[in-house]
């Protein structure tokens, strides 16, 4: 026999028998070398789920105890699997999306199966409203994409998306734990689960022939499972609870006899003309071959019809090339021939399979007959090659948990079974900030945290990590990151600015910005739900504020050469200057400014206080300023004013001479250049020496000076740009509203 080649026992726990089956791997062939066949004393297992544990056992032990004694050797594991009663499937379609395109590698692929497991595991708690646990136990992809182009293989493409169709099917914990204990009750252990469908499909229809549309009816005692292959996959599983047992139930009825007894005759049915029986009364009784079909007819019909539309519905709505019809069930008169008409097939489509796929499989027992019963049990033996699917237990932070092994188990893997927060496995990012600027909302998102810490043994691990049986798994959630933050400043349109021409210089002026209807600076943090606004506007006022203009006491600011108000609008390139009115006029706006509060800033019509850009001399009166008496008439002789200069005060003219020169006043005016005007005259005059353009320039007429004042004094055009006007105080960029010490060195040029 070999004493180093392994055995494989499979177990067939089926609702009326239970099938052992031993053999070995021979190269492609597998060496059947022991089979044993026992039914149930008791109907202990009901449509594929185990009611009856201790019985279900002692028959397992009872099949286990016949196998050792043919081969002559103990048997310690078994392969096993669960009904397609209790079997849930679900389809989905996952993808993957990368950055940049890449070539595709193993990993990936088996990322993206994990993705899609989890995927559907999400779809079917979403159409299951239940508390039992299911695991999933199996996966089949039908189609992979690359780039949303079907493909049958992905590694080594390049691909910016990757994307697969899969089945995933899962069994409840319960039924895991029933099978589990009665095999253990047995004096056996589990090595291999797999599922009664895909044991029978693995056998019955090998993949040389998957590229077609055939569906397999696997009609046992309980269920009948159904499987569908096209394009070289499976893509579908699906179950109707009905099959043999059904049928042995209604012979029951007609016969009136138990439930063993109408299985006997249900059998001899397909060999004898008359069968021979004892009803319940103790009373002798026969029926014939055809009695019996045709009090069958009616159920025989209604399995036919379910398990056409099954495969119609697991189909896409339409019927298949070819159905293959394996398991004891099968076997009754006239099913696949109802099962044909049902799918509008010619008969020889829809067929029993047994010897016919069995050319691979050497049977050391001549005797056995070989027939459609044997399919699904020597499959579930070839699933420990095909799979090696077992039930494990790992400690999971503490707990003790159990995994589905289908070879690739991971950290990943254990997490989900333990509904481990998928978010706290991965780097979480900071509580965002969201807001609005100028009506377009912006979103910050927080600082990226850290991920989970994972170890597996004690070892530093990852999601990806591999685990096996009795493995200790300890995960340390993620930690998020640290909340967004922002200020007016950081924001890009807050760094941009509105050209404007202010007394013919033209100036960037930076963007004001409200939040919340409420002007902020730039060092304000912004909030969630803050409603941001970056004006492209300046306030007449908040330009004098800004460049510290000292406005010459009764002048007017004029923009775009039209009276303005303290409130108005400065847009982008508009154009400000300050002239001087009429003595009424002027009067006027000194006679609003007659009230000083203690720092001695005057105050308007309305009681608030001006602005440092009114810059109105304290304590003196309107005479000393323009020139004339306390009864307002003007007087002939002029104040002593600045004579150093360009610029003429409006005073040392009458008002009638100011009426004629309105033009000169305008031009002057405007040929101020923005500088700083003085409120007042001022006896404190000082001189003050700078370097432009690396010749000495004199500045004079002024107790202090900034450095637009450089303009009054060299020659230097600005109505009449050339390119862009460079100015550098002390080697680095100048303000022109900054103060000018003795020596500064400044440059001033055209930058075309």
């Amino acid at each position: 026999m070999g004493e180093k080649r392994q055995l494989v026992f499979g177990l067939d726990i089926g609702t009326r028998s239970i099938v052992g089956t031993v053999g070995y791997k021979s190269g492609k062939k597998f060496v059947v070398i022991a089979q044993c066949n026992k039914e149930h004393e008791t109907r202990a297992m009901l449509d594929g789920q185990i009611h009856d544990i201790g019985q279900v056992a002692a028959t397992i032990k009872e099949v286990k105890e016949r196998l050792e004694k043919q081969i002559g050797s103990k048997l310690n594991k078994a392969c096993i699997a669960a009904a397609g009663r209790v079997l849930k499937t679900m389809q989905t379609h996952s993808e993957v999306k990368f950055q940049e395109d890449r070539i595709i590698q193993e990993e990936d692929v088996y990322d993206l199966h994990s993705i899609a497991i989890e995927d559907a595991y999400k779809k079917f708690l979403d159409e299951n409203n239940t508390d039992t646990r299911f695991y999933c136990v199996g996966s089949s992809v039908v189609k992979y994409y690359l780039n949303d182009f079907p493909m049958n293989s992905l590694v080594e493409h390049k691909a910016m998306t990757i994307g697969v169709d899969m089945i995933a099917t899962f069994l409840p914990d319960d039924v895991v734990n029933g099978l589990y204990r009665a095999v253990e009750l047995a004096g056996l252990e589990v090595s291999n689960v797999t599922l009664e469908p895909i044991a029978a499909i693995n056998l019955a229809i090998p993949e040389r022939f998957r590229l077609l549309n055939i569906a397999l009816v696997d009609v046992g005692a309980g269920t009948s499972d159904i499987s569908i292959t096209k394009d070289g996959s499976i893509i579908a599983f699906g179950m109707i609870p009905t099959a043999g047992d059904s049928l042995t139930e209604s012979i029951a009825h007609h016969c009136m006899v138990d439930f063993n007894t109408a299985e006997e005759i249900k059998r001899k049915g397909d060999t004898d003309d008359v069968i021979e029986y004892e009803d319940i009364m103790g009373l002798p009784m026969t029926i014939t071959k055809e009695e019996l079909a045709e009090a069958v007819h009616d159920d025989v019909d209604r399995m036919a019809t379910l398990a056409a539309d099954k495969i119609m519905e697991l189909n896409g709505g339409k019927s298949v090339g070819a159905v293959f019809v394996v398991g004891g069930g099968g076997v009754i008169p006239g099913y696949t021939k109802m099962l044909a008409e049902k799918l509008s097939l010619p008969e020889n489509r829809v067929a029993l399979r047994g010897k016919e796929v069995m050319n691979d499989i050497i049977f050391e027992n001549t005797d056995l007959e070989i027939n459609s019963l044997l399919v699904t049990p020597i499959g579930i033996a070839l699933s420990f090659y095909e799979e090696s699917n077992n039930f494990i237990f790992v400690n999971f932070n503490g707990s003790k948990i159990k995994l589905y092994d289908n070879s690739n188990l991971t950290v990943m893997d254990a997490a989900m079974q333990t509904d481990f927060p998928s978010s706290s496995l991965f780097p979480k990012s900071g509580k965002e900030l969201n807001f609005t600027v100028n009506g377009t909302i912006k979103m910050i998102r927080g600082t990226m945290g850290e991920p989970a810490v994972i170890k597996v043994n004690s070892q530093p691990a990852n999601l990806h990590t591999a685990v096996k049986e009795n493995d200790i798994i300890e995960v340390v959630e993620s930690q998020p990151g640290e909340p967004a933050h922002a200020t007016i400043g950081d924001l890009g349109e807050y760094k941009a600015f509105i050209k404007v021409n202010v007394n013919g210089i033209s100036v960037d002026l930076p963007k004001f910005a409200t939040v919340n209807g409420k002007i902020q600076s730039e060092y304000y943090s912004i909030n969630d739900g803050d409603v941001i606004e970056i004006l492209d506007y300046m306030l007449v006022d908040q330009i004098v504020t800004l460049m510290e203009i000292d406005v010459v006491p009764g002048s007017v600011p004029m923009v775009n050469n039209e009276p303005a108000k303290p409130d108005t609008r400065v847009y982008e390139n508009f154009s400000v200057r300050w002239e001087l009115r009429d003595d009424s006029y002027t009067r006027m706006q000194y006679d609003n400014l007659s009230s000083d509060d203690e720092d001695g800033a005057g105050s308007d019509e309305d009681g608030d206080p001006y602005e440092s850009g009114d810059s109105y001399a304290n304590g003196d009166s309107y005479e000393e300023l323009f020139g004339e008496d306390t009864a307002g008439n003007g007087s002939d002789e002029a104040v002593d004013t600045d004579t150093s200069g360009e610029n003429a005060n409006a005073s040392d003219f009458s008002q009638e001479e100011q009426s004629d020169k309105g033009e000169e006043k305008k031009s002057s005016s405007s040929a101020s250049h923005g500088r700083r005007h003085s409120a007042s005259p001022r006896n404190n005059q000082v001189d003050c020496h700078v370097v432009v353009n690396g010749k000495v320039v004199t500045l004079s007429g002024k107790s202090s000076y900034v450095f637009v004042d450089v303009f009054d004094f060299i020659d230097f055009d600005l109505s009449h740009p050339q390119g862009t006007v460079i100015t550098t105080l002390n080697g680095r960029p100048a303000q022109y509203m900054e103060p000018l010490q003795e020596n500064s060195v400044i440059e001033v040029y055209w930058k075309k």
